[in-house]
């Protein structure tokens, strides 16, 4: 599998928008949605498609379709909420689960709390969205349950990613696809994103 860092104009532009701590709440959860669904439409690009006939007001022919495995939307909780609507602007269809995952503040570990998940996902294409990919730790063991539930077929989506985030998950999960929209800096000492954009589970739901 691979790694994309999806290189567009529209999402850098809103990424900056993004990274301004004068962006309200209202205004960020909309660019959330929106560099989502960008981003969306890159990582969904090789979902198959079957034909299918179709009647239109001037002749029959057969046109494509999508095909084969369904696909499910897990959103890392609870800054993962913030990309799902994004996502299911682009296939209303999906099935959404949820995995919750806190960290500590001393060691920095993921810790779940919460984990339901559509019926069948092992046959299904799981988008696992995240907006921010900082120690790696928590994506690491979303895509771990996702695996242990038999899915072989996972695409995880981050808008920022830290070089140290990134390249643990990488090194953890070689077989998943990752879409990135912009890998910044480093981590600092409190292994937040630098220069990152703050917490983003504060900033889409308006808390401290």
């Amino acid at each position: 599998m691979a790694t994309f860092i999806i290189d567009h104009p529209l999402i850098k532009h809103k990424i900056t928008l993004l990274r301004d701590e004068n962006t309200g709440t209202r205004d960020f959860r909309i660019l959330v949605e929106e560099i989502a669904m960008l981003m969306g439409y890159e990582a969904l690009r090789d979902l198959p498609t079957e034909l299918q006939l179709v009647r239109s007001p001037i002749a029959e022919s057969y046109q494509p379709v999508l095909s084969g495995k369904k696909l499910a939307v897990v959103p890392i909780l609870r800054a993962g909420l913030g990309m799902v609507n994004g996502i299911l602007s682009l296939v209303p269809a999906a099935k959404v689960g949820h995995i919750g995952l806190y960290r500590d503040e001393d060691t920095h570990e993921p810790h779940e709390y919460f984990c339901k998940l559509p019926e069948n996902i092992g046959e299904r294409v799981v988008i696992l969205p995240g907006p921010m990919l900082a120690t790696g730790g928590s994506a690491i063991q979303a895509v771990k349950f996702i695996k242990a539930k038999g899915c072989t077929n996972i695409k995880f989506m981050c808008i920022l990613a830290a070089p140290e985030g990134l390249a643990a998950l990488e090194k953890a999960h070689p077989d998943i696809d990752i879409y990135v929209g912009c890998v910044d800096e480093k981590l600092n000492e409190n292994a937040y994103i630098v220069p990152g954009l703050g917490d983003a589970g504060d900033r889409i739901f308006g808390t401290k």
